[in-house]
């Protein structure tokens, strides 16, 4: 890779790395593997930068990375290690906005089905749009928003976020 593009990654990683790292955390619920989730998903982009850069939205890509390392061997991993609530101490959580790092809310994202969690991180914490969710999450965007929907609808259920915003 020329020093160009190794600039040019440098500076999306840069940029990047919180709200990926606050992505992981939403995954997870463990701060230590969101920031190995993030490690993870730049080093893959950054084994292919050229590539990345020529299908266009390279932040769709490391989220795409991102979701599928939890959904493989990440989360098998986790499965075996303590649960979130033990391994991530109080203030532990990486720095969120718009009370990402409340407990209730992580715990109540933890029980909503993969696809639902994901959704609603990638559309209200990485402020990603529909297509770039269905994009990220290879399916259409009619799947986003009845996923997203479902999902909205179990956490006001569910009462265990009751004033939390995502």
């Amino acid at each position: 890779m020329g020093s160009r593009a190794e600039v040019a990654f440098a500076e999306f990683m840069r940029g990047r790395w919180p709200a990926l790292v606050r992505l992981g955390y939403g995954l997870t619920g463990d701060p230590r593997l969101a920031e190995n989730l993030a490690r993870s998903a730049f080093a893959k982009a950054y084994a292919s930068w050229p590539r990345v850069l020529r299908a266009g939205n390279p932040n769709v890509y490391v989220c795409r990375v991102m979701l599928n390392a939890c959904l493989g061997g990440f989360r098998r991993r986790q499965e075996q290690q303590p649960g979130p609530a033990a391994a991530a101490g109080p203030g532990t959580a990486p720095q969120t906005r718009r009370g990402a790092d409340r407990p209730a809310l992580v715990t109540a994202l933890m029980r909503l089905p993969d696809g639902q969690r994901s959704v609603l991180l990638l559309r209200h914490w990485m402020d990603m749009t529909e297509a770039e969710v269905a994009a990220a999450l290879g399916c259409s965007v009619g799947s986003v928003r009845s996923q997203e929907s479902r999902a909205l609808a179990m956490l006001r259920i569910s009462g265990d976020v009751a004033g939390e915003v995502l």
